[in-house]
C-alpha cells in the first residue's frame, strides 16, 4: 500500500514516514501543496494524509482539485480543531479528519480502517517487451501495431500477464478463463493458446508465450 503525506512541517512528516514505513507501507512526502497535488494526481496512491495549512495551495483547495479526478481516500491531519473546519474538510470530500496533537496508535488505526475500505487496485496497463495491454480500454498493441482479440483471447492474455513468469496449468487456465473443469480430452486451452500466439507472437522475433512441457504455459520476455 502506498501513502502520500502532504505536510510542510518537516519533522512531523518524517515522524509519520518513519512510523508508517515500519508498519509496512510505502511512503512518499511532499512539503508543498502544489507539488503534493501534482504527485497525487500523477502517482498511484492508496491514501493521502493531508495538512490544511500548506504553502502553494492550502488543503481545502488541494482536495477540491484532487476530487475532480480522483477518489483516493484522504485523511486530514491538522491543528485546525474547530467544528466548522472538520465539517468543511468532510464536505469537501475528506474521508477522515484527525486533529494535532494526535496519538500515533490512533492515526495508524484510522489509516488501516481507510485502507480496508478501499478496494484492491487493479493494474490497468501491462507492458511486456513491446507488448502493451490497456485493460480498461481493452486495447492491445505490439510494436505499436493494434491487435484485435476476441473476448476469450483477451481474458487469456490478461490472465497470463497477471501471473507473468509463472507456469499456469491447463486446468488453472480453463477454470479462470472458461469457468470450467479441465477435461484431458478437451483441447480448448491449447487451441486458444495457438490462436493467441498467432496474433501476438508469430509476426515478432521475440516470442512471449512459452510452453513448459508437461506443465502448462507462461508469458515472459525471453527468446523461445
Amino acid at each position: 500500500m502506498r501513502i502520500l503525506i502532504v505536510e510542510d512541517e518537516i519533522k512531523s512528516a518524517e515522524y509519520l514516514r518513519d512510523g508508517l514505513s515500519e508498519s509496512g507501507y510505502q511512503v512518499e512526502i511532499s512539503h508543498d501543496g502544489i507539488d503534493g497535488l501534482f504527485i497525487a494526481q500523477t502517482g498511484s496512491f492508496d491514501l493521502v494524509i493531508l495538512d490544511v495549512m500548506l504553502p502553494g495551495i492550502d488543503g481545502w483547495n488541494f482536495i477540491k482539485r484532487l476530487r475532480e479526478h480522483s477518489e483516493v481516500p484522504v485523511l486530514f491531519l491538522t491543528a485546525r480543531d474547530a467544528v466548522e473546519d472538520r465539517v468543511k474538510g468532510l464536505e469537501l470530500g475528506a474521508d477522515d479528519y484527525l486533529v494535532k496533537p494526535f496519538s500515533y496508535a490512533e492515526l495508524l488505526a484510522r489509516v488501516r480502517t481507510l485502507l480496508r475500505r478501499t478496494p484492491a487496485r487493479q493494474q490497468e496497463i501491462f507492458r511486456l517487451a513491446d507488448l502493451e495491454v490497456d485493460v480498461l480500454k481493452r486495447r492491445v498493441t505490439r510494436a505499436g501495431q493494434r491487435i484485435e482479440l476476441t473476448n476469450k483471447e483477451f481474458a487469456l492474455l490478461h490472465l497470463l500477464l497477471q501471473r507473468k513468469g509463472e507456469v499456469m496449468s491447463r486446468s488453472q487456465i480453463a477454470s479462470q478463463v472458461w469457468d470450467m473443469n479441465f477435461d484431458s480430452d478437451t483441447n480448448v486451452v491449447d487451441v486458444a493458446i495457438r490462436r493467441l500466439r498467432a496474433k501476438i507472437d508469430d509476426d515478432f522475433p521475440v516470442k512471449l508465450i512459452q510452453t513448459v512441457r508437461g506443465m502448462g504455459y507462461r508469458i515472459e520476455d525471453m527468446p523461445s
